[in-house]
């Protein structure tokens, strides 16, 4: 039994709202719904809140989704709309991912108004990104750059750009094209060499486990992605990932099969321990947990552990 209106619990930043829309949408679509039938509920998480520090620094992963989670659970929503990539590997008891929407382009997006492309920036020009993943890789590539932190939502940070504070940023190219404004990207990186977060271009839809409401979600989840995001998932959290840890990867469904690349590297970019798996679509969650243990074996817990403690 489903009470009307669904309450969708979002983070208030422009591209968290475009997201619950987009949600509320299909769900209307395929139950045949108005939008009427769907309440939008803001929720400020504590990662909205801390703006002044790295959010690495504050406690990783969870600092966008545990107030949502905290309002599914004392029944002020029904369901909560979140970027995979921000929710952490474990729910609380009784919540589950009831249904992912079809990936969007899981790519990094560069943006600069100096350079058409990362390899384009003069020595020296200095990169904003708040991503440990993406200052790793940028200094990786380029290691006469300076990489700094560079916090807010997309529309912050490309006034910032705009403003002459860093010369360049990187975001989603997902969250771009959901805002419509997928012109803002110079360029876009390959995910051959530049490993996108686990996760990234994915909505998640999370729901109280079992009953009414997750089946209501479910008629919208998309397979692929779905597959998709198990076998990343299950990457990260055999590597118990969390924002302290620069973790990437990234794997494609195509008909049956299922091919995943995953990456461990440290944050100045120097030390990185890479690997590769294919296999059938139902074994996602057990390519991506293999993956992850060879990269155990060949890093070493030592090198696993002093990358958490960063």
């Amino acid at each position: 039994m489903i009470d009307f209106p669904v309450r969708i619990a979002t983070r208030g930043s422009p591209l968290a709202l475009a997201q619950a829309h987009e949600v509320r949408d299909r769900l209307a679509a395929a139950h045949n719904l108005g939008q009427e039938a769907f309440e939008i509920v803001v929720i400020r998480t504590t990662g909205d809140r801390i703006t002044d520090r790295p959010l690495s620094e504050a406690g990783g992963k969870g600092l966008f989704t545990k107030e949502i989670e905290e309002a599914l659970a004392d029944d002020r929503a029904d369901l909560a709309v979140h970027s995979a990539k921000d929710v952490p590997t474990w729910l609380p008891d009784g919540m589950t991912l009831s249904a992912v929407l079809p990936r969007e382009d899981p790519r990094d997006a560069f943006i600069s108004h100096v350079a058409s492309d990362l390899a384009g920036l003069p020595r020296g020009s200095v990169v904003g990104t708040a991503s440990l993943r993406r200052q790793a890789l940028v200094r990786r590539a380029r290691p006469d750059l300076e990489v700094v932190t560079f916090r807010g939502n997309v529309q912050t940070r490309l006034e910032k750009l705009r403003r002459g504070e860093v010369q360049a940023t990187l975001l989603a190219a997902a969250g771009l094209n959901r805002l419509g404004m997928p012109e803002v990207a110079t360029s876009v990186f390959d995910p051959a060499g530049f490993l996108p977060a686990l996760g990234q271009g994915i909505i998640a839809i999370e729901t109280r486990a079992g009953g009414a409401m997750a089946a209501f979600v479910a008629a919208i989840d998309h397979a692929d992605s779905a597959a998709a995001l198990q076998c990343e998932r299950a990457f990260l959290t055999v590597l118990d990932g969390s924002c302290r840890t620069p973790i990437a990867g990234h794997a494609t469904v195509e008909g049956d099969r299922i091919s995943f690349s995953g990456l461990v590297i440290s944050p100045d970019g120097r030390t990185e321990f890479a690997t590769s798996r294919s296999g059938a679509v139902g074994e996602a969650g057990a390519l991506g947990q293999d993956a992850a243990e060879e990269i155990i074996a060949e890093a070493g817990e030592a090198f696993l552990a002093e990358l958490r403690s960063h």
